[in-house]
């Protein structure tokens, strides 16, 4: 048995409750929330994790637990950066919407429309990559790094390699996770702005919304003062993860941040700061297939029932590396 994921980033938002102040959790809650995490490291064996919990619209609780860093041992900080994994979707669909918002772009394009060569891009919809729904084989065998990903490459040459290859379904007609799905709309989004995926996301989200934390791993390490991934095989110690090689987390895993700046955007999202009410609703809209059976993921976002209350929800996994967000 190979033991793939052991540093952990958990997210935690809760949108209302009762007992306390106005963005505070009562003592017995966070003592709740220290008991939940140390217990987690615990069982799992993972040396550390960092949280934010949003209440009412404001961030109530940020901590980090255990050691961040295995040689020399380094205490786990809120500071730190932790790769967020696919959670970076959510950015990736923000991104789009806001095109959309500016009339750039609608979600029923189709992918023809930006490259023509892609296998029957003439009838995949920007929506359906965001939902999965596209056909679009996945490169990312999600388990492990493949051997083949320990070379760089380019959004470009992963595009070429796995959106040229017969689909796996018709589009619309099956949803499957795909982070090649991701990639193609992260080239359309770099086509039709003329910019770097990154730096759009720096320059529409994250400095209007003050977060400071976000780095692109396919172009910047994390270093010495950021957590670090481990791994480990069986019940055998932890050793550092070997990462991707540059290029293959792109738009579909690429962003490390602060667990409070992943919960600045979720309280963006809450607040509808970016993305206007109706911009939004699409955002959280579960895409049904096209035999009229619901679907339970939208666009960047699962969709789920948490005690009769919606919740929207996304987990991540990259080498060394895993995370959830949760509203």
């Amino acid at each position: 048995m190979r033991t793939i994921i052991r540093t952990i980033l958990l997210m935690a938002l809760v949108v209302s409750a009762s007992g306390s102040l106005a963005g505070q959790l009562p003592q017995a809650t966070t003592d709740r929330i220290d008991d939940i995490a140390t217990k987690a490291l615990a069982d799992s064996g993972a040396p550390s994790a960092s949280i934010a919990v949003v209440k009412e619209g404001q961030i109530a609780y940020v901590k980090a637990y255990g050691q961040a860093r295995l040689d020399p041992p380094t205490s786990a900080g809120p500071e730190m950066r932790y790769s967020i994994g696919s959670v970076s979707k959510q950015f990736l669909a923000g991104a789009i919407l806001l095109l959309v918002q500016e009339g750039k772009l609608s979600l029923d394009d189709h992918v023809g429309s930006f490259f023509p060569s892609l296998t029957r891009a003439h009838e995949i919809t920007i929506r359906q990559l965001l939902s999965h729904t596209s056909g679009y084989e996945d490169y990312y065998p999600l388990d492990y790094v493949a051997p083949f990903m320990q070379q760089p490459v380019t959004a470009q040459g992963i595009v070429e390699r796995f959106a040229e290859k017969p689909l796996n379904f018709d589009p619309g007609t099956a949803w499957q996770y795909s982070n090649t799905n991701y990639t193609v709309a992260g080239q359309i989004i770099e086509k039709v702005t003329g910019m770097p995926l990154m730096a759009f996301l720096e320059n529409r989200v994250f400095g209007p919304l003050g977060m400071k934390s976000p780095i692109d791993l396919d172009r910047h390490h994390l270093t010495s003062s950021d957590a670090a991934g481990y791994t480990r095989f069986g019940l055998g110690p932890l050793h550092p993860a070997v990462p991707e090689a540059p290029g293959w987390l792109y738009a579909a895993g690429e962003l490390a941040m602060t667990a409070h700046d992943l919960a600045v955007w979720d309280q963006s999202l809450i607040e509808r700061k970016l993305l206007r009410p109706a911009t939004f609703d699409e955002m959280i809209k579960p895409v049904p297939l096209k035999n009229g059976a619901p679907g339970e993921y939208a666009l960047g976002v699962g969709i789920a029932n948490a005690s009769g209350h919606p919740m929207l929800a996304h987990g991540g996994a990259v080498s060394g590396f895993v995370s959830d967000n949760a509203v």
